[in-house]
């Protein structure tokens, strides 16, 4: 019999305790009031919350969340953990993060998984964050357990689709708001914010200016896909700029003026970049004395700090939704090792990583990996690159039975770190 509780049975348990503790603390605030005493016991609870007025339930119960002390918050963490994984061996990592790790059986085949689940405003020590497997620019690849240990990390996983010869990540990409290189095919990413988590499809937009002409720039730090692509090539990608297209141009830029142009691979400046694109259309900005780029992500995505790429989606808003051919993912389909990530309506952000390719753990299909996000209380979830690349390291070991010892070489991942001390 299968012994994981409901996600969403354990979600409205929280919500009724924290609803009862919301009409308690309202209590104590009304007579605190009403007999001229100091909120002594309110205050035990939360934080700044003036005596010379009383709140309506509403506002206690936003200034219960708001403010609950650390210590309350991790026991319900805490609870609520061995609560939905009763039945499996739920690890300590660090207060609000658990590790666990269970056998699942599909159509009576064993699957390993592994799961770890993060509630950020009790893990406030830790930052949930992409990274690279080199801090100087994007065409390397490392093990997870370099990139864990290089970042302080105490927890790990592959991340998004990469370029096997090069290591380039394959989509979307931004650290401290930071964009290194931009979506393919539009596909789903996590974006990461200080104060939770969204998910989206993510479309680039771009253009140029000079010589009173606008020409559109379709990515950054990415492969060409068509010849017609204009792309822009940045010291994140390396040295110099890959080979122009056939009847191509290169144009090199910094501070605004075009400071060198020809067909062959030009040197990225430092503090500028280089366009690489069809002559027929860059030849446009011949002899401008200034040029102007402008580049922006849609979603816009106001204050987001990280955001990293995956698909296809496996839940959307709380509903199964697996767009694979949409983001012409039908490659990836079958039973196979899987990495995914999602985050629960309560902003608990859960990584997963499924064996697969081996007899004590088949794997799973995409929709098998949906199900099984979605059971676990995902309001939204997408999958991360998977077969040979799943691999999860949690205080300093790999934690499930990669195909190659150890995980192969990565180009970046999702890491918990600790934060650094300004």
């Amino acid at each position: 019999m299968d012994t994981l509780i409901s996600a969403r049975k354990i979600e409205l348990s929280y919500r009724c305790l924290e609803q009862a503790v919301t009409v308690l603390l309202f209590v104590v605030l009304v007579l605190s009031h009403f007999v001229f005493l100091p909120p002594m016991y309110a205050n035990d609870l939360i934080a700044n919350t003036s005596a010379a007025t009383t709140p309506t339930l509403y506002q206690a119960g936003e200034i219960l969340r708001e403010n609950l002390s650390p210590v309350y918050r991790n026991e319900i963490f805490e609870r609520s953990m061995r609560s939905k994984y009763s039945g499996w061996k739920v690890n300590h990592v660090a207060d609000g993060i658990k590790h666990i790790k269970m056998v699942k059986y599909y159509n009576g085949k064993p699957v390993k998984i592994n799961v770890v689940e993060i509630n950020p405003k009790v893990a406030q020590d830790f930052e949930i964050m992409p990274a690279t497997a080199s801090s100087n620019s994007l065409n390397h690849k490392s093990s997870i357990r370099n990139m864990a240990q290089r970042t302080n990390s105490i927890v790990a996983i592959n991340g998004g689709f990469f370029k096997p010869q090069s290591g380039i990540p394959l989509g979307t990409l931004m650290i401290n708001g930071k964009l290194f290189t931009g979506p393919i095919y539009n596909r789903v990413a996590l974006g990461i914010f200080d104060n939770g988590f969204d998910v989206a499809r993510i479309e680039f937009n771009g253009k140029i200016t000079g010589n009173n002409t606008e020409i559109k720039i379709d990515n950054i730090n990415q492969p060409r896909m068509l010849s017609s692509y204009v792309l822009v090539y940045t010291r994140d990608w390396g040295s110099y700029a890959p080979a122009s297209p056939r009847d191509g141009v290169q144009l090199q830029i910094v501070d605004n003026k075009i400071t060198a142009a020809s067909a062959n691979p030009l040197f990225i400046p430092e503090n500028g970049f280089v366009l690489v694109g069809p002559k027929e259309k860059l030849s446009a900005l011949f002899g401008s004395a200034k040029v102007d780029v402008e580049i922006s992500l849609n979603p816009k995505w106001d204050n987001v700090k990280h955001i990293i790429s995956g698909g296809p989606y496996l839940v959307k808003n709380g509903n199964i939704y697996v767009d694979v051919s949409e983001e012409k993912l039908l490659s990836i389909g079958g039973r196979n090792p899987r990495s995914a990530v999602g985050y629960t309506s309560a902003n608990n952000l859960i990584i997963v990583a499924v064996d697969g390719r081996e007899g004590s753990s088949v794997g799973l299909t995409l929709y098998e990996l949906a199900q099984f996000m979605k059971s676990l209380g995902c309001e939204n979830a997408i999958n991360l690159d998977g077969g040979g690349s799943t691999v999860m390291y949690v205080n300093g070991q790999i934690v499930n039975s990669p195909p190659q010892t150890g995980g192969i070489a990565l180009s970046n991942a999702i890491v918990v770190s600790k934060k650094t001390i300004e």
